[in-house]
């Protein structure tokens, strides 16, 4: 091989693996929300991320009224799945994403929307509290959680009988993940 074909030769490889690598990672589009939830023009969405889990709830003591009893949101614990159905990371208590690389995020809800399915969890704007680690949660300002199905507490509540007894009740939803725009 001569030299001087070289740096073209290494240039058409490049730029031909930044094309695959641009066709294998679509950029998510931001979803059609209700304004409440909407993010600031000021975000982008880096992760389009689809979960499926559970969220627990446990039985308690009524706040009102000690003599009932009620479930309480205890905490998320779901698995986080890229467009491709690969497992990029979880979900769980805080509430807390965590990548497959270390990354995580802290958000606080911000606003929330009953959502179009009412046998569904809420669709939920939250912002970032905190982050930590490199990767791919290290820059998240803001997510949202749409496209809910199920999670919502056992219907009927709970009894006595079932104190300190928790519920894992499925759910599925779409988490995305928006960072500074460019």
């Amino acid at each position: 091989m001569r030299f001087e074909n070289a740096l073209p030769c290494a240039a058409a490889v490049s730029f031909a693996a930044l094309l695959a690598a641009c066709a294998a990672s679509p950029v998510a589009i931001a979803p059609e929300v209700p304004q409440s939830l909407r993010v600031p023009d000021r975000l982008t969405v880096s992760h389009e991320l689809p979960a499926t889990g559970v969220q627990i709830y446990e039985c308690v003591a009524s706040k009102v009224d000690p003599t009932r009893f009620e479930w309480v949101f205890k905490a998320p614990e779901a698995e986080l799945f890229d467009t491709a159905g690969h497992r990029v990371g979880k979900h769980y208590g805080g509430p807390t994403w965590e990548a497959n690389d270390g990354s995580k995020v802290v958000g606080a809800v911000k606003a929330s929307d009953d959502g179009p399915d009412s046998t569904a969890i809420p669709w939920l704007l939250l912002v970032a509290k905190s982050t930590s680690g490199p990767g791919a949660f290290s820059r998240i300002q803001s997510i949202q959680r749409i496209n809910t199905v199920g999670g919502k507490a056992p219907a009927g509540g709970c009894t006595e009988a079932q104190a300190g007894k928790e519920a894992r009740v499925p759910y599925k939803a779409t988490y995305y993940f928006y960072v500074p725009s460019p």
